[in-house]
């Protein structure tokens, strides 16, 4: 299957998939904020918090993994690439063994820590379940979802996870609407990782006969995993200390507030996941084989995905408040705010937007040389949330990631292209710039038309018109300005069009 073909399956399993599942999730938070209390949203947001620093265990073998098989991969050599999946295998192995301890420890920690009036087993047997289906992965199915996704085949685990995540909210709202208890609410969790489990070995095995996990490991094929894990701290700090820092200082409703924004900002952040996913492998591949093929193809790709990233963030910022005074009716705190959206806002264009770029270092396997320009991000972080936290609350810990993020945006694009592309970083400023008047222009105007926005149903209705409207307008200014851009996006568009239309 070629790559085209795989990406753009990719991108439209992903999207329809995104979509549904996040019709269905939606639900769960209200029901857990009206059947239990803010109290209860709050821990289960904060236990999540902890499985995601948690995930360093990792140390950054999973990307390092990524990057040594773009290259076999890309050039079919499947014994190259055996030798270093049976050395990812072989610390995957390990680390599953090290986590399944950390998860038991933790259980019985982590609850004698909280303020809460939530039972103490209960805390524990929720926090053994959310962290069973992590365990599961690493010891069977970390090294596959690796070859799945150099490979170009991420609507495999895509479509899995839809599956099982619809299944799992499903069966969610059922034990939460007849009033089972949250930890019989939280097994739902095990039972489908179990299931993803043997779906994922069953299809490895169909698919890929060439895998052979026996040979010796190359375990100097990944050796820059220990670079990887200092950019995985960075980007783990800025996007999750916040609660964290709000679970101790602020409390469990406050991070409940945050969380609730978080939630509805991460659906936006998966969909623009998806839509780089989906190319991602494409790319790095081709960067490894056609280095002028991918400087070209890398033009209509960061034009478009900014276009994208700043347009879906626009879309969010005038309809957020809407929907939340809607989602969040009957709870026991106030959920209303109109600064967070701005402070929201801000850091996610910021973090999204520089994935462009980012790619392009990790393409290039330039861990090392950037791994103290992660630390110094982390420091800035940690620096100013917890000067800000105590004064400023909520707002303290949107300032240090924000601050956090504004330079090591700036500093990724500059090396990306100086570096790496050694090139001028003005093209990629040029975009940014050019999104950012659309944003502010778009939002400001948008806000100022009159809509009925008093229920699902009309707050629907306008955000379909809306979306439309801002999307077109993103993307028409983007390729009026961006023409060299335009001229390769459609050239792919085309051959895209006839890959369809032939199969």
């Amino acid at each position: 299957m070629s790559r085209k073909k795989n990406s753009l399956n990719n991108l439209v399993w992903g999207i329809l998939g995104n979509l549904l599942t996040s019709v269905v999730a939606i639900i769960i938070p209200r029901l857990f904020i009206v059947n239990y209390g803010s109290e209860v949203n709050g821990l289960l947001s904060s236990i999540r918090q902890i499985y995601v620093y948690l995930a360093l265990l990792e140390v950054g073998v999973g990307d390092a993994s990524v990057v040594a098989l773009y290259g076999p991969i890309g050039r079919g050599e499947h014994d190259a690439a055996n030798h270093i999946l049976a050395a990812t295998d072989r610390y995957y192995k390990k680390i599953g063994v090290i986590y399944a301890g950390c998860v038991g420890v933790l259980s019985v920690v982590y609850p004698l820590l909280l303020d809460t009036t939530i039972p103490y087993m209960t805390c524990c047997l929720v926090i053994l379940l959310q962290g069973s289906g992590s365990v599961i992965s690493y010891l069977v199915q970390g090294k596959y979802n690796m070859l799945l996704r150099v490979d170009n085949r991420n609507y495999v685990t895509t479509n899995l996870g839809t599956v099982t995540t619809v299944l799992t909210d499903v069966t969610r709202i059922i034990l939460l609407m007849h009033g089972k208890s949250i930890v019989a609410v939280q097994t739902t969790y095990l039972i489908f990782n179990l299931i993803k489990m043997i779906y994922v070995s069953w299809y490895i095995k169909k698919n890929y006969k060439w895998l052979d996990l026996s040979v010796s490991p190359n375990f100097k094929a990944i050796s820059q995993r220990g670079a990887v894990f200092m950019h995985q701290i960075s980007s783990l700090v800025f996007s999750h200390t916040d609660v964290l820092i709000l679970t101790f200082v602020s409390g469990l409703k406050t991070v409940s507030i945050y969380s609730m924004y978080a939630t509805i900002y991460g659906m936006v952040n998966n969909i623009i996941t998806i839509v780089s996913n989906s190319v991602q492998s494409a790319l790095g591949q081709i960067f490894n084989t056609d280095k002028k093929r991918y400087i070209e193809l890398n033009e209509a790709f960061e034009t478009y995905y900014l276009a994208l990233v700043f347009s879906l963030y626009a879309i969010t910022s005038i309809f957020i408040l809407p929907f939340m005074r809607l989602y969040t009716a009957g709870a026991d705190i106030n959920y209303i705010d109109w600064r967070l959206p701005v402070l929201f806002g801000i850091y996610q264009l910021l973090s999204y937007g520089r994935i462009s770029s980012n790619f392009i270092i990790g393409f290039a396997g330039e861990f090392k040389s950037t791994q103290w320009r992660a630390w110094l991000e982390t420091a800035i972080n940690l620096v100013v949330s917890f000067v800000c936290v105590f004064k400023f609350g909520i707002y303290g810990v949107l300032f240090g990631t924000i601050a956090a993020v504004l330079y090591r945006a700036n500093d990724i694009i500059l090396f990306a292209n100086h570096r790496v592309l050694k090139r001028s970083a003005w093209p990629t400023y040029r975009r940014w710039l050019t999104n950012a008047i659309i944003f502010i222009i778009v939002v400001w105007g948008f806000g100022r038309i009159p809509m009925r926005l008093d229920s699902y149903f009309w707050l629907l209705v306008n955000a379909v018109w809306v979306s439309i409207c801002v999307i077109i307008a993103f993307f028409c200014v983007d390729s009026i300005v961006e023409r060299k851009a335009r001229k390769i996006a459609w050239g792919y568009v085309k051959s895209t069009i006839n890959i369809v239309f032939r199969h």
